[in-house]
C-alpha cells in the first residue's frame, strides 16, 4: 500500500501505526501470562493451545462476557488500570462454576481513536486479571473505529476457553434438601448493576470521586471483582462441590436457581455475613426494596458454593486458608415444603 493511501486512512481517523505500537507496548504484559501450553506468540491470526498434560477425557467450556457501564466510571474518571481485572473475573468465574480450569483468554477492545496509553492500561489490567486466573491471554483484537464512540469512550469484551474432565463437571444434580451454601465475600459491587449505581449517585447529587464516610468513592467503585478461580480448584481437590453460583446480574434470586435441581430452593440468611458499605450507602440514598437490592447487586457475596453437610466445617476452613473470606449463608431446602419458601424458589431473610 502506498504512502498516500495509508494517509488517506489515517485521514478518515484509523492510524494502523498506533495499532502496531499498542501490540509492542503491551507484549511484555501479555508474555508473563503465558502458559508452556500456548504455540506461537502474540501478533498471529489466530492462536493455538494445547490441551494439559494430565485430562484423559477433557471437555472444552467456553464464556464471554463485558464490563458493562462500569466503563462509563472509568472512563469519566481516567482511572482504567484495573478494569481489564473485571473482564477477565466476569468470564472465568462463570467458567468455575462448573468446575473448568481456564486456560487461555482472548479480548476486544473498541474505541472511535485509538489512545495508546489508555488501552495499553487496560490490557495491563486483562494480563493481571489472567496472571490471578491462571491462564494465558493468547490474543485479542483492537477495533479502531471512528464515529462510533465519542472522544475517549472505548469498550471491552472477553473470551475465555477452559476444560474440566467429563466425570468431574459440576451440574448441581446432585444436590439435595439440607446441602449447605458456603459464600465467598466480593470484592464490592465488582461489575454489575452499575447503570442503577450511576442513576442513584447522580441523582443525589455526588459525584465518582466524592469522600463518602471516610472512602474515597471512586476507589470503591472502580473495585476489581474478585476472581475466585484457584481457591475453587484447590478446593475441588479436597472435597465434593455440588454446585456453584457466581452472583452477577440478577443477584440471588436469579442466579441460584441456575444450579438447582427441579424441587429444590434455597434459604438464604443475610445476617450471617457482614454487607459491604457500599450497598448499604447505595440503599439509603433510594427508594429501592430489600428484594431489589437481592436482585440487582451480590450484596457482599461473589460466589457460592453448594456442599454436603458433613463437609461443610472443613471447606470453611480450607477456604479460610487459602485467603478466602467465607460464611455459612444458607442451605437447600425441598421447594414449597415450609411456609419460608412457598411460592419462591429463592428466599432471602435478613
Amino acid at each position: 500500500m502506498s504512502s498516500d493511501n495509508m494517509n488517506h486512512y489515517q485521514a478518515a481517523g484509523v492510524n494502523i501505526d498506533s495499532g502496531n505500537e499498542l501490540i509492542e507496548r503491551i507484549k511484555p504484559a501479555t508474555k508473563k501470562t503465558l502458559r508452556p501450553e500456548v504455540l506461537g506468540g502474540l501478533g498471529g491470526f489466530s492462536a493455538m493451545f494445547k490441551i494439559p498434560k494430565g485430562y484423559t477425557n477433557p471437555v472444552l467450556v467456553t464464556s464471554t462476557d463485558g464490563v458493562g457501564t462500569k466503563l462509563k466510571i472509568a472512563m469519566e474518571l481516567n482511572q482504567n488500570t484495573s478494569i481489564g481485572i473485571d473482564l477477565v473475573a466476569m468470564c472465568v468465574n462463570d467458567l468455575i462454576v462448573c468446575g473448568a480450569e481456564p486456560l487461555a483468554f482472548l479480548d476486544y477492545y473498541a474505541t472511535g481513536k485509538l489512545d495508546v496509553n489508555t488501552a495499553t492500561e487496560v490490557i495491563e489490567g486483562i494480563a493481571e486479571g489472567c496472571l490471578q486466573a491462571g491462564c494465558s491471554l493468547v490474543g485479542g483484537e483492537t477495533a479502531e473505529m471512528p464515529g462510533m464512540y465519542q472522544q475517549g469512550e472505548y469498550d471491552l469484551a472477553g473470551f475465555t476457553v477452559g476444560a474440566v474432565e467429563e466425570h468431574k463437571i459440576i451440574s448441581g444434580n446432585e444436590i439435595k434438601a439440607g446441602d449447605q451454601l458456603i459464600g465467598l465475600a466480593s470484592n464490592g459491587i465488582h461489575s454489575n448493576g452499575y447503570s442503577l449505581v450511576r442513576k442513584i449517585i447522580k441523582d443525589a447529587g455526588f459525584k465518582f470521586d466524592s469522600q463518602i464516610e471516610g472512602y474515597n468513592l471512586s476507589e470503591e467503585l472502580l473495585k476489581p471483582t474478585r476472581i475466585y478461580v484457584k481457591p475453587v480448584l484447590a478446593l475441588l481437590n479436597k472435597v465434593t462441590v455440588k454446585g456453584m453460583v457466581h452472583v452477577t446480574g440478577g443477584g440471588f434470586y436469579d442466579n441460584i436457581p441456575r444450579m438447582l435441581p427441579a424441587g429444590k430452593g434455597a434459604r438464604i440468611q443475610a445476617s450471617q455475613w457482614q454487607t459491604p458499605w457500599i450497598f448499604n450507602w447505595l440503599s439509603s440514598l433510594s427508594d429501592i426494596s430489600f428484594e431489589e437490592l437481592y436482585r440487582t447487586f451480590n450484596m457482599g457475596i461473589g460466589l457460592i458454593i453448594c456442599i454436603a453437610p458433613e463437609q461443610t466445617e472443613y471447606a470453611l476452613k480450607e477456604l479460610s486458608a487459602l485467603g478466602e473470606k467465607p460464611y455459612l449463608i444458607g442451605e437447600v431446602v425441598d421447594q414449597k415444603s415450609t411456609e419460608d419458601t412457598t411460592g419462591e424458589l429463592v428466599t432471602v431473610h435478613q
